[in-house]
């Protein structure tokens, strides 16, 4: 059999965090294993260890990956909105706490859909997600000082980052709660996230 190129080996790597993540996101980290994520990816199963030396790695990759396509997600959304950081804190409220990403976790944020299982995760684990939402408060601390120089409002920047925790942890909680009973009551996940939408956007 012919060696792989480092693009093709690169290329294979990549499909096998893209299924990783989708599967984890959907079904959680122990709700999949690694015959079925290397079937996703189109891959067979003993390929797995030319990339990973273990699930736990995997996962810890899975994470990092997440929390950088949401941050890229999210500096996109303040793009859009150049001249009002407060249009880009609620554009941020509604995308997250939208119907589409409650009931698609597997192409969603990372933030909410692994929360459950990196708090049961080891050390390794958790520090990875810890960067992830240290990327998350940076940014929205930055947008709160931004929203404060626009409106005239005085606002330090330990305050800014107490707002910027306390905003993404209620986006995060809601989500959460949302999905935990969307096909039981979808009229109840539906009063949860338009609740909270409201809230926030109204801070």
């Amino acid at each position: 059999m012919p060696r792989l190129t480092p693009e093709q080996k690169q290329r294979n790597h990549d499909r096998i965090v893209e299924a990783a993540g989708r599967g984890f996101r959907a079904r959680g980290v122990d709700g999949i294993g690694i015959a079925d994520l290397m079937k996703a990816a189109e891959m067979t199963h003993g390929g797995f260890y030319n990339h990973f030396g273990s699930k736990d790695d995997l996962t810890r990759e899975v994470i990092r990956q997440g929390f950088a396509s949401s941050l890229t997600a999210l500096a996109d959304i303040r793009d859009e909105h150049p001249g009002s950081a407060r249009a880009a804190l609620d554009h941020l409220v509604d995308q997250y706490l939208s119907v589409l990403h409650r009931d698609h976790p597997e192409d969603g944020c990372a933030s909410a859909a692994l929360v459950t299982d990196t708090g049961r995760d080891d050390v390794a684990t958790q520090a990875e997600y810890q960067q992830g939402l240290e990327g998350f408060f940076r940014a929205i601390t930055d947008m709160m000082l931004e929203n404060a120089r626009q409106s005239g409002t005085g606002l330090t920047t330990a305050s800014a980052r107490e707002q910027a925790i306390a905003l993404f942890s209620q986006l995060v909680g809601a989500l959460v709660l949302a999905r935990a009973v969307a096909k039981s009551s979808p009229d109840r996940a539906d009063e949860i996230l338009a609740a909270n939408r409201t809230r926030l956007t109204q801070a």
